[in-house]
């Protein structure tokens, strides 16, 4: 015969077995099935509130592409944004490249614009992430803390207004015209950027306000676009082969570059030059083991002087050889490519020295291009 206590003590063993294997099964489920679907991945998420962070949400067959996907996201926000104020600084692109194609200036726009975003994403992280088993993808959250990536974007800002009010104050006060332009071409760079920043910023903050700049964009590049025509005017003079039509291409090269240049009859009207862009190109037919081609070498030495003081700032050398079935032919190739070259890569390298942005050598340790005799190749 069974005890009362025996059989209390059997019922209890067997109502804890009963629990124990509910909460097996349950904890087997979820094991199988992993956690359940998250709010974030259908864009509502109470852990990170949009009054404090922004989210971007990826999604794809691996979890590394899932979670560059939501950082792709989060830059989005900002790209778009950035976008809708590029008219804005038009003026600016306008004057630094006047020849520029629409394709070309969007290409500076998208460059700014993945400068700022880069910078941006650098306050971005993933929270979380999670894998539907049954359609085999991963879902990834990337957050960024909109107070912390205030601070941040707030510090490179004031270091870029710093920055900006020393050249417009050393632009306005130096004597020396290249030091003016230079100063002022940083100014105005450095601004666009801190516009790009500060649309950034207004994305970041609820508030959608800025941080307004003591400048504006068009004042400096109308300012900079002012003093180049009136106070640092160029002159182009060649010698050689050809130079007429290769003293036109780098004149026009420089054009496109943002200077000024004058023609023979502006500076009889206007008087002298602040820089000379002075040079010689020449053509020569060379020996090259080539039973089929004939071949001709171009040159060009170049060198940018004061016209003042005749003092030489920068010079550059450049050159080249064409081939081609008959002698004149090769020439005529030859010509074509050098005047492309002059009008391209040499004028840019001349605009880049004279606004600071890369140091052109002096002649005395600049190799000459073109050899010292007289050209073989006829047509002055």
């Amino acid at each position: 015969m069974m005890r009362v206590g025996e059989s209390s003590f059997g019922q209890g063993v067997a109502v804890c077995l009963c629990l124990w294997l509910m909460v097996s099964a349950s904890t087997a489920c979820t094991w199988f099935t992993g956690k359940g679907k998250p709010g974030w991945v259908d864009g509502r998420s109470t852990e990170y509130p949009s009054t404090q962070y922004l989210t971007g949400v990826g999604q794809a067959d691996t979890r590394g592409n899932a979670e560059d996907q939501a950082y792709t996201a989060v830059a989005r926000i900002f790209k778009a944004e950035v976008a809708a104020q590029a008219k804005d600084w038009e003026s600016y692109l306008l004057v630094e490249n006047r020849g520029a194609s629409n394709t070309e200036r969007r290409l500076m726009i998208d460059n700014l614009t993945k400068v700022s975003t880069d910078k941006i994403l650098e306050n971005v992280r993933i929270a979380d992430v999670w894998y539907d088993s049954d359609r085999r993808v991963y879902y990834a959250l990337g957050v960024m803390n909109r107070s912390q990536a205030e601070a941040a974007l707030m510090e490179k800002v004031a270091a870029l207004d710093r920055a900006i009010d020393a050249d417009v104050v050393e632009s306005r006060q130096t004597t020396d015209k290249l030091a003016k332009v230079r100063a002022l071409r940083r100014a105005g760079r450095n601004l666009v950027l801190r516009e790009a920043y500060n649309t950034d910023l207004r994305v970041i903050r609820l508030s959608g306000q800025g941080a307004p700049s003591m400048y504006q964009v068009n004042e400096l590049s109308g300012e900079l676009e002012q003093f180049l025509a009136t106070n640092l005017v160029l002159a182009v003079q060649v010698s050689g082969d050809h130079a007429e039509p290769v003293g036109r291409a780098l004149a026009e090269g420089l054009l496109r570059e943002g200077l000024h240049v004058t023609t023979k009859t502006e500076r009889e009207e206007a008087g002298s030059p602040e820089l000379i862009v002075r040079g010689t190109v020449r053509l020569f037919p060379i020996e090259v083991r080539d039973p089929h081609f004939k071949y001709v070498r171009w040159c060009s030495d170049f060198e940018v002087v004061e016209a003042g003081t005749q003092r030489v700032v920068g010079a550059t050398a450049h050159g080249g050889r064409e081939g081609h079935l008959t002698e004149r032919e090769a020439a005529a190739k030859a010509l074509r490519v050098m005047r492309q070259e002059l009008s391209s890569e040499v004028a840019k390298a001349i605009a880049a020295h004279i606004f600071g942005e890369v140091a052109l050598p002096q002649t005395a340790t600049m190799p000459a291009s073109c050899p010292r005799e007289e050209s073989g190749v006829g047509g002055k």
